[in-house]
């Protein structure tokens, strides 16, 4: 592989909604740029990027891959990206470096809420963007209709640097709107095509393209815009210039089309992804901090800085081990060298430095700032942290990670497999970030966690693939909880006398509720010396031991308030355990007297959907006894703010895709603990205890 100075790099993500076809443009730049000598499909399971069985088996990107090529001089690290909710927080993971994007859109679907949710995402992380329009020669195919998308959704200024040739079945090639020539494809997978005039047809609407694409161009750039406005024409050479100009600032998006499966249009956007997409030095200084002191540490992208890099992907495997991906932001690494990772105050010997060429890699010497590279076997570093020179240490901000949304219980289908459950799962966990496991104190449950029901499955079915475990996917028990709603006082005497020394204790208490989220109080008012102050500790022993297990279903007790008030001792027979007995039975009469109810947890959710679904989800919404707090518009979506009982929102994600086309997206906290009304606790509990 020839060496690429730093200012031949271009680090660039292919994002976009699920089915807009990234995957098959990745493959087609391949090809095309021969790295491949073939055109992989995802369809017929060809792919070299999908390539993980759950891939071929879906026919979807579960896993952002990484692979590179070379193009007019200057080399692409690509990043093929997930577009199906399920699976965006490895796109998320991934942007952090990204130095550019390509926005895909599909010409059939148009812009849906993935596409939204990752638009919001490169603008958090200023990532420069293109998009090409996918699929035109697919049945319902709009290319104008998918640039309007782009407009009215995202907010952003689309401007279109070649348009189609026919649409649908009468594809046949493109314009180029900058040299206003048509390049008419022969549909042989080679991209190869005849370039000529313009057909008379479509010559109206390219001039008018084109007027708009120099005007955009002349926006971005004063000297150009004082020339547009004297000649009202630029050259060639400027209006390149000013595309490029206007893509690094993101004072307009441009747009590309084609069809990535026939191969049409692909290599003419590689040349505006070399002009237009940033270099490494483009981007300019990394901002982190020094471990040391906290303060303030900046890194140029220079190969001769001290050497700065972030863990962003890892990859686990039960035969080649652990993968760390990262991307160097500065300096100079070499195979065999030692690195510092400040997040775990650790020294790291690096092996073989690997270039990720999707299933494989290939061993290289060194890596420069801006290159993505991987090395495997890294005792320590996770994803998200920070790799660097130990004399000169930095940190990094790692991008917040998305919070799972679904949970199920887990239960191996042979006994004696918890412990490679776990063993699994934890491996499993350390590349997916976003997939939770825990085991639940109060149900004894394993309980897993993701971004979606197919995350889950896909999860469970890698724990049986890559280390042989089968599990079954269970509802998780919701965690409710038990209160009281009146106060009142209780009296227990424990006596016991059976030969040899006997047991007494005496206690007067009350029981008093509090305000939801205050927990547990114990209040001392002892005075005169009834109980003695050593036998004190043990009541409130006995209560607290005690208030796990409520009277109606078992569940813990919560905000109530214990005050112990009055009591008897004996100078022989008293005890700690005596009181720590008799403190206990006081607190279980007095919860059962007390009007005790049932708490169910309750989370705030956002949901993200598209204008026309709204009235949908809300009505469902309520239906669940959920309460809308508010509406906030997003484009042409809208985010909707709710709090609903846990246990109706507990399989909720298959249904706001079924609502919304897999158009919405939603994120839930528990927030606090709320009475199950009067007409529906007896029911419940009746279930509650039947399940016991």
């Amino acid at each position: 592989m020839a060496k690429f100075e730093t200012e031949k790099l271009r680090n660039l993500g292919i994002v976009g909604q699920g089915d807009a076809g990234k995957t098959s443009l990745v493959e087609a730049i391949l090809f095309n740029t021969g790295m491949t000598d073939r055109l992989g499909k995802v369809d017929d399971g060809s792919s070299n990027m999908d390539f993980e069985p759950e891939e071929t088996k879906r026919k979807i990107t579960i896993s952002s891959k990484l692979h590179h090529c070379e193009w007019n001089g200057h080399e692409l690290h690509i990043v093929d990206t997930p577009g199906y909710t399920n699976f965006l927080h490895d796109t998320r993971g991934c942007m952090r470096v990204l130095g550019g994007a390509v926005l895909l859109v599909s010409a059939v679907d148009g812009v849906k809420a993935q596409t939204q949710t990752l638009w919001n995402w490169a603008e958090e992380f200023e990532i420069p963007r293109i998009a090409f329009i996918n699929k035109l020669d697919r049945e319902r195919s709009d290319y104008l209709k998918a640039v309007d998308d782009m407009e009215t959704t995202l907010g952003c200024r689309p401007v279109a640097v070649n348009m189609p040739i026919g649409e649908e079945d009468n594809f046949k090639g493109v314009i180029d709107l900058i040299t206003m020539k048509a390049r008419l494809f022969k549909f042989d997978e080679k991209g190869t095509y005849d370039e000529g005039d313009i057909p008379e047809e479509y010559q109206a609407e390219a001039e008018r393209l084109h007027v708009m694409l120099m005007e955009a161009c002349a926006e971005a750039d004063d000297e150009l815009m004082e020339k547009y406005l004297e000649t009202e024409e630029l050259s060639e050479a400027e209006v390149l210039r000013g595309l490029r100009e206007g893509t690094l600032t993101g004072v307009f998006t441009p747009v590309f089309c084609g069809s990535a499966t026939a191969n049409i249009g692909i290599r003419q956007l590689l040349d505006y992804i070399v002009l237009c997409m940033p270099s490494p030095i483009d981007k300019g200084i990394q901002y982190g901090t020094n471990p040391k002191n906290n303060e303030p540490e900046e890194r140029r992208p220079d190969p001769n800085e001290p050497f700065s890099a972030m863990v962003f992907k890892t990859i686990s495997d039960p035969f080649t081990g652990k993968l760390n991906l990262f991307r160097v932001y500065s300096g100079t690494i070499k195979s065999d060298s030692s690195v510092f990772n400040p997040n775990k105050d650790c020294n790291e010997r690096l092996g073989q430095i690997l270039l990720p060429e999707g299933k494989k890699q290939k061993a290289v010497s060194e890596a420069v700032a801006g290159d993505i590279v991987a090395i495997a076997k890294l005792k320590e570093t996770t994803t998200g942290d920070t790799l660097c020179d130990a004399n000169k240490p930095i940190v990094y901000e790692c991008p917040m990670s998305m919070k799972p949304v679904i949970s199920f219980a887990l239960e191996a289908k042979s006994k004696g497999d918890e412990e490679k459950i776990f063993s699994g799962l934890s491996k499993l966990t350390d590349e997916d970030p976003a997939l939770q496991l825990q085991r639940d104190v109060e149900t004894k449950e394993m309980i897993i966690s993701g971004m979606g029901q197919v995350h889950v499955e896909v999860a469970v079915e890698k724990l049986k693939r890559k280390f042989g475990v089968d599990v079954l996917l269970k509802e998780p028990k919701v965690p409710y909880r038990e209160a009281i709603k009146k106060s009142v006082e209780q009296s227990y005497r424990h006596k016991k006398q059976s030969g040899g020394k006997g047991q007494f204790a005496d206690v007067s208490i009350k029981v008093k509720p509090l305000e939801r989220g205050s927990g547990y109080e114990f209040v001392d008012k002892i005075v005169g010396g009834v109980i003695p102050r050593q036998f004190i500790p043990a009541v409130d022993k006995g209560i607290q031991e005690s208030i796990g297990k409520g009277p109606l279903a078992g569940y813990p007790v919560q905000d109530v308030q214990v005050t112990l008030f009055d009591g008897s001792h004996h100078s022989v027979d008293s005890s700690e355990m005596a009181f720590k007995i008799a403190g206990s039975m006081a607190f279980k009469k007095a919860l059962e007297a007390a009007t005790p109810v049932l708490l169910e947890p309750v989370v705030e959710m956002e949901i993200t959907v598209p204008d026309e679904c709204v009235g949908e989800v809300i009505g469902d919404m309520n239906s669940r006894r959920g309460k809308v707090l508010g509406m906030e518009p997003q484009g042409s979506s809208q985010l909707v703010r709710a709090q609903v009982p846990m246990s109706e929102v507990l399989k909720y994600a298959p249904v706001l895709r079924s609502m919304t086309s897999d158009r919405g997206l939603f994120t839930m906290e528990f927030t606090h603990y709320e009475e199950v009304p009067s007409h529906l606790m007896a029911k419940l509990l009746a279930e509650l205890n039947k399940e016991d």
